[in-house]
C-alpha cells in the first residue's frame, strides 16, 4: 500500500488524528499504528469505508459487558462511516477455538451454531446498528476448499510457528493430546479475512495469534495486510479475575436495570477510569474530564461510579430507567429502605421450612453450604431484620420478604 499520509489536506488531517485518537484509546495494541494511520488517510483521500472484521466463536452466545469491549469499538468505527464485518464461525466453530483450552474442544452441531448465532445478533443490536453490519457465515467459502486449496493453506505455515501458541506449546510439553484439526482453526480464522480483505481486525489481547494469521495470511495470498487492534480483557466485579458468567464476576447486558446499576457500584474503585474507557459511549473529551477529575480529587469515587452505573444502564435500557435505577439504590443503599419492585415468588411448599432449606429452594443459594455461610456471615435478611440462626424456621404463610446480600430481595406469596 502507497503512502497516504503526505497527500492529505490540512482539514483531512485533523479527522484523521481524530480518528485515530478515538480507536487508540482504550487499545492494548495496535499492529502496527503506522499503517492504521495510513489507513484511515486512505479512506478519507478516495472516500472509501474501511472493512473492519469481528470473528465470532458460536459456543458461549451469553453476551455480558466483558465482551462488550470489542463491541463498543466496532461501534466507533461504525460511527464514522465505515463497514462492519461479522463473521459467524459456523465451519470453524464446529472445531473450536483451541485458545487459552488445555483439552481437545467438543465440536458443535449446525443447529447449536445456528440458535447460537441468533442468540448473538439479539444481543449485539443493544451496542451496534445491525442493519448497517455485514454478516458473514465462514461456512460459505472453507467449505468449497478442496483438499489442494487446503494443502496451499497449511503450506503458509510452519508447525514450529503454530507451536508458539502458549496452549498448544503447555499441552505438546505435558504430553497432552493436540488434535490435527486444531492447527487448522487459527488458518481458517485467519483466511476469513483474505476472503473478505479486512482492513482492520479486531480482537481480544487472548487472540493475538489468531488475529495477526490474518496479516499473515493476506500477505501469503498477495492482499493488501489488514491492521489487528487488541483490546483488553476486563476484570469482572471482584477486580481480580477476567469477567466471567462461570466465576459470577459479571454484568449481563441483559440484567434487570436495578442489577446492572447495583453491580456497577459494587466494582473496585481501581476499575472506575478502565470501565469508562472500555464499557461506555462517552465521548473521550468526557472521559478525560472525568480521569482528570478523579486523579485531582474534584470527583469523589462514589460520585464517579454512579455516574458510570447511570451510563450503563442508559446505555442498555433508557434515559428514564436509569434515573429511576439510581433512585431506588439511594433508597436501597443510602436510605435503607425496600426497592418498589421486589420480585414475588408464589409458595406452594411447606408452611414451615429451614431457612438453608428455603434460600436453596428459591435458588437464592446454589447449595445448602453456601446457604448456611451466607448466614453465618450476616448476608441475610428476612423483613429487614439480619438473621444469624443456621436453624431458624420460616413460617412462609406470613409472606417474609426475604434479602440476600444487598441487591436480592424476594418476597413470597402464599
Amino acid at each position: 500500500m502507497g503512502n497516504y499520509l503526505d497527500q492529505l489536506t490540512r482539514e483531512k488531517l485533523i479527522e484523521l488524528n481524530r480518528q485515530f485518537d478515538i480507536y487508540s484509546n482504550g487499545a492494548a495494541e495496535i499492529i502496527p499504528e503506522s499503517e492504521l494511520k495510513n489507513k484511515i488517510a486512505k479512506s478519507l483521500l478516495k472516500n472509501q469505508p474501511l472493512k473492519v472484521k469481528l470473528g465470532l466463536d458460536p459456543s458461549a452466545p451469553d453476551v455480558h459487558l466483558g465482551h462488550t469491549v470489542v463491541l463498543n469499538k466496532l461501534k466507533q468505527f461504525q460511527e464514522n462511516g465505515h463497514i462492519i464485518q461479522l463473521i459467524i464461525g459456523d465451519f470453524t466453530g464446529k472445531i473450536g477455538d483451541p485458545t487459552g483450552k488445555s483439552v481437545v474442544r467438543k465440536q458443535l452441531t449446525d443447529k447449536e451454531v445456528k440458535e447460537n448465532a441468533r442468540t448473538y445478533f439479539e444481543q449485539f443490536s443493544k451496542v451496534l446498528d445491525m442493519e448497517r453490519v455485514e454478516l458473514f457465515y465462514n461456512s460459505k467459502w472453507l467449505s468449497t476448499l478442496n483438499l489442494e486449496n487446503v494443502i496451499k493453506l497449511s503450506s503458509s505455515i510452519t508447525v514450529a510457528r503454530l507451536l508458539e501458541r502458549n496452549d498448544f506449546s503447555e499441552r505438546y510439553s505435558t504430553g497432552k493430546p493436540i488434535s490435527l484439526h486444531e492447527f487448522f482453526y487459527p488458518l481458517m480464522q485467519g483466511y476469513d479475512s483474505v476472503e473478505l480483505e479486512s482492513d482492520v481486525e479486531l480482537g481480544g489481547t487472548d487472540q493475538h495469534f489468531n488475529v495477526l494469521m490474518g496479516r499473515h495470511l493476506q500477505e501469503h495470498y498477495g492482499k493488501e495486510k489488514q491492521i489487528v487492534v487488541l483490546l483488553p480483557l476486563i476484570e469482572g466485579l471482584d477486580g481480580v479475575e477476567k469477567m466471567s458468567k462461570s466465576k459470577n464476576n459479571y454484568i449481563g447486558v441483559d440484567d434487570k436495570p436495578s442489577d446492572m446499576y447495583g453491580k456497577t457500584m459494587s466494582i473496585p474503585d481501581e476499575l472506575i477510569l478502565k470501565y469508562f474507557d472500555l464499557l461506555t459511549d462517552l465521548p473521550l473529551v468526557q472521559r478525560n474530564e472525568i480521569k482528570e477529575e478523579l486523579i485531582t480529587g474534584k470527583l469523589h469515587p462514589k460520585d464517579a461510579k454512579m455516574h458510570l452505573a447511570k451510563t450503563i444502564v442508559r446505555m442498555y435500557h433508557s434515559a428514564e430507567v436509569a434515573e429511576k435505577a439510581e433512585e431506588t439504590f439511594k433508597a436501597v443503599f443510602q436510605r435503607g429502605t425496600l426497592p418498589d419492585d421486589i420480585p414475588v415468588v408464589e409458595w406452594e411448599g411447606e408452611k414451615e421450612i429451614p431457612l438453608i432449606d428455603l434460600l436453596v429452594e428459591l435458588k437464592l443459594q446454589s447449595s445448602k453450604t453456601e446457604a448456611r455461610k451466607m448466614i453465618q456471615n450476616g448476608g441475610i435478611k428476612i423483613n429487614e431484620v439480619k438473621v444469624n440462626d443456621i436453624h431458624l424456621q420460616i413460617n412462609t404463610s406470613l409472606e417474609p420478604i426475604i434479602q440476600v446480600g444487598k441487591r436480592k430481595f424476594i418476597q413470597l406469596k402464599s
